[in-house]
């Protein structure tokens, strides 16, 4: 059949339920757990941290299918079904017998696909009667999305958003006080644990897990207020599944199935979203697509990090999670990447590349990535994210390598957002400034270290 440049699925194609890739895992993830007892977690340990209906969604390690609310699928329909795209142009400049498509999440306010577990996870909020939410954001585009949310259904926001990325993007702070949210730059001396990292690690640009550990003491230490996370936790992921569960109705209208599908990977949740449908084939036996995780070479927790557990936060105040972590007290360096600036994996996706489900995890340098965003931008004519970049670099790889054997193999990547927020990164490449960062094998020890002692 001819094959449109977009599909658009139409609003009765939207689905109605998320997937839980844990259903359908030959073995489960293995439990949070709580650093007091050293026990797995329960349901009454996680609810002074989460909201209730989102702990119960943490700890679902079965139910296969969940129904999403009305009021969510309401707000879904002002931005999805999102776009399903084949790169065209890109395959012309590649030259290469592949086709390549994309799964587009930019287009909305927010610029990305954070919005759609965003709006579950105020929903809940709102439902249980909450009044206020804290969170962390990295680049800014998980605050964003959040206060968006918040905003829409009325419930006041703290984000901690990394010092660094603050500094980088301060038109993301404009974008999120203007949905009513407090934007404070972490590490701070507005929180216990804020002031303890900061007589640490004097003059730190932060990190997602110094965030993580300000939003969380100030969410157990303010009534009526939870602490909301935008990728890693299961949760996440489930909200996240609906990318791909679209992706999979757009792609079988077309009579098309994916060899490889590509995603960038921070703390994992876009990955996981959009992998999970084509996952769900594979570990049912029905196909087997090549899946490709993409983090940057100053962050490597899939490709240099260890299968551990560790806390999800700088401050050690969080649950511990057995991921694939650089260890909590790793403070990235500070490149234009920010959403993929997390030093550890979720823990599904953890899971799912321990035992050889998920088949390859790359990284790469920086200006690697820009090279690919910029051919891309000049073919497609969208301006990626630097976190999305990530994947189209892995894409246009696979694709090169097509052309060297003479494989017509089909490709999917996720394009997770737009990088109109990202001009000082991209003047920087444009202008030959940019550099690249590795941390050394000492430098990750240290963050090893820092790994706690389980029996």
């Amino acid at each position: 059949m001819k094959v449109p440049n977009k599909l658009y699925l139409g609003e009765e194609k939207l689905p109605t339920q998320w997937y839980n890739l844990r259903a359908d895992m030959p073995e489960k993830p293995a439990p949070l757990v709580n650093p007091a007892t050293g026990a797995p977690a329960t349901l009454q340990d996680l609810t002074p941290v989460f909201c209730d209906e989102l702990a119960k969604q943490e700890l679902d390690d079965n139910t296969r299918y969940v129904d999403i609310p009305g009021s969510i699928l309401d707000f879904y329909r002002m931005y999805r079904p999102s776009p399903l795209v084949r790169a065209y142009s890109l395959e012309k400049l590649l030259d290469t017998p592949a086709k390549i498509y994309y799964k587009y999440e930019g287009n909305n306010t927010s610029g990305s696909h954070k919005l759609n577990s965003a709006v579950a996870q105020a929903y809940y909020a709102k439902a249980q009667g909450l009044t206020h939410l804290t969170t962390e954001t990295g680049a800014g585009q998980w605050g964003t999305a959040l206060a968006m949310a918040c905003g829409y259904y009325g419930v006041d926001l703290t984000v901690y958003m990394v010092k660094v990325s603050a500094e980088q993007k301060p038109h993301r702070k404009a974008l999120m006080e203007t949905y009513n949210a407090k934007v404070v730059p972490s590490p701070s001396d507005t929180t216990d644990v804020g002031r303890a990292i900061l007589a640490e690690h004097p003059g730190t640009g932060g990190s997602l897990g110094c965030a993580i550990s300000e939003a969380v003491e100030v969410a157990v230490k303010t009534p009526g207020s939870r602490y909301v996370l935008g990728s890693v936790l299961n949760q996440v992921v489930l909200h996240q599944s609906i990318i791909g569960e679209e992706c999979k109705i757009a792609m079988d209208m077309l009579e098309e199935y994916p060899d490889v599908v590509i995603g960038c990977a921070g703390g994992g949740s876009n990955l996981g979203g959009l992998i999970g449908a084509y996952m769900r084939d594979r570990l049912t036996g029905k196909a087997t697509p090549r899946f490709i995780a993409v983090e940057p070479a100053s962050c490597p927790s899939l490709t240099r990090g260890r299968y551990a557990y560790d806390y999800c936060d700088t401050g050690r105040i969080t649950p511990m999670a057995k991921m694939y972590t650089l260890g909590c007290g790793f403070i990235p360096a500070a490149n234009h990447a920010g959403g993929l600036r997390y030093h550890g994996m979720s823990p599904i996706l953890s899971k799912l590349y321990h035992d050889g489900f998920i088949d390859e995890a790359r990284s790469y340098e920086q200006t690697k990535v820009f090279e690919a965003a910029t051919l891309f931008a000049r073919g497609e004519g969208l301006l990626p994210a630097p976190e999305s970049a990530h994947a189209i670099r892995a894409a246009i790889d696979e694709a090169v390598r097509c052309k060297e054997t003479g494989e017509a193999k089909t490709i999917l990547f996720g394009l997770t957002g737009t990088g109109f927020f990202d001009m000082s990164a991209y003047s920087l490449y444009n202008s030959g400034q940019m550099t690249d960062y590795v941390p050394t094998d000492a430098e990750l020890a240290q963050g090893f270290a820092s790994l706690p002692s389980m029996k």
